[in-house]
C-alpha cells in the first residue's frame, strides 16, 4: 500500500524507487503487535538502483521517503510513512545491524516482494551477526534516555499528551523494552519473531498504555537492558557469528544488480 494522495513529504529519489523495487514489508509498532490502535502505516522497501547510478559518477539519493503529513508533523491514524532504501544502502544499515531495518528481514506482513526480494530474506543468516546485538542496546539507551526526557530534542517528537497523562512517554518506554527483549531473542536464537511472542507482546503493550508508573516502567526496562547486554557480551552465548557473512552477501549484491538490469 503506497499513499493514495500526493504525499506532503517526498525526499529523495522517487522515480528510481517506485519502479524498481523488490520488496516492501510493514513495519513500526503495528509490524512489532504493540499498537494501541491509534498508529499510522509504516511500510519498507528495498530498489535497485540504475545502472547510471552505480556506474556513473554523478551524485544521487539512495533513498525515497514519502509521508502523508509535512516534514516535522507526527504522523496520525490513516498516515502512510514510506521508506525505500536503494539495496546497496539497505545492505550496509543491515549487516551492521541496524534493528530499524532488520525488520524487513523478518516481518511477516510482506505488501510487494519478487524472486530477488524472496533471496534478500532468505539471505538474513548471512546478514545478521551479533554486531547486532550491540545495535539494539544503543538504540535501547536511546529510547529510555528520551523516556526519561533526555537526548537531542530536535529529533524526539512532542508526545506531550502522554506525559501529562503518565508522567512520562509511553511510547518511548514501550519501544526501549521491546528493542531490548528483541535483542535478547536475537543473541538467543538468531532469528526474530514479529510480530512478538504473545507474553512480550502484551507486555510492551502494557508499558504503551500506561499501566506501569515511570519508575516501574524505569526499572523495568533498565532490568531488560542489563539481560541484553549480559547476552552481547557473552561470545559464546547463541547461535549468531561474529560478522556478516560478507563474500556471500556481496556476491547477491552484485548477482541481483546484474540480474535486475537484465529484465530491463
Amino acid at each position: 500500500m503506497m499513499p493514495s494522495s500526493p504525499a506532503a513529504t517526498s525526499v529523495g529519489d522517487r522515480i528510481t524507487a517506485t519502479e524498481n523495487e523488490i520488496l516492501r514489508v510493514e513495519v513500526g509498532s503495528t509490524a512489532h503487535g504493540i499498537s494501541v490502535g491509534n498508529d499510522d502505516l509504516d511500510l519498507m522497501a528495498v530498489y535497485v538502483e540504475t545502472p547510471e547510478q552505480l556506474l556513473g559518477i554523478a551524485e544521487h539519493a539512495e533513498h525515497y521517503v514519502s509521508r502523508t503529513q509535512p516534514e516535522g508533523a507526527r504522523s496520525g491514524p490513516g498516515d502512510v510513512d514510506y521508506v525505500a532504501y536503494s539495496l546497496r544502502k539497505f545492505l550496509r544499515l543491515a549487516t551492521v545491524g541496524n534493528p530499524t531495518v532488520l525488520v524487513l528481514l523478518y516481518g511477516s506482513t510482506v505488501h510487494a516482494t519478487s524472486p530477488l526480494g524472496e533471496e534478500l530474506r532468505a539471505l538474513a543468516p548471512a546478514i545478521v551477526s551479533r554486531r547486532a546485538g550491540y545495535r539494539f542496546l544503543g538504540y535501547l539507551d536511546g529510547q529510555l534516555e528520551r523516556m526519561r526526557g533526555g537526548g537531542r530534542q530536535s529529533r524526539v517528537p512532542s508526545r506531550p499528551e502522554l506525559v501529562e497523562q503518565h508522567g512520562y512517554d509511553t511510547k518511548y518506554a514501550a519501544h526501549a523494552l521491546r528493542l531490548g527483549l528483541q535483542g535478547i531473542e536475537l543473541i538467543d536464537t538468531g532469528h526474530l519473531t514479529l510480530p512478538l511472542p504473545e507474553a512480550e507482546r502484551d507486555l510492551c503493550r502494557a508499558m504503551r498504555s500506561g499501566t506501569y508508573s515511570r519508575e516501574e516502567a524505569d526499572r523495568l526496562v533498565t532490568s531488560v537492558r542489563a539481560d541484553l547486554a549480559e547476552a552481547v557480551d557473552d561470545p559464546t552465548r547463541g547461535p549468531l557469528r561474529d560478522g556478516p557473512d560478507l563474500d556471500t552477501v556481496n556476491a547477491f549484491a552484485i548477482r541481483a544488480h546484474q540480474e535486475h538490469w537484465a529484465k530491463g
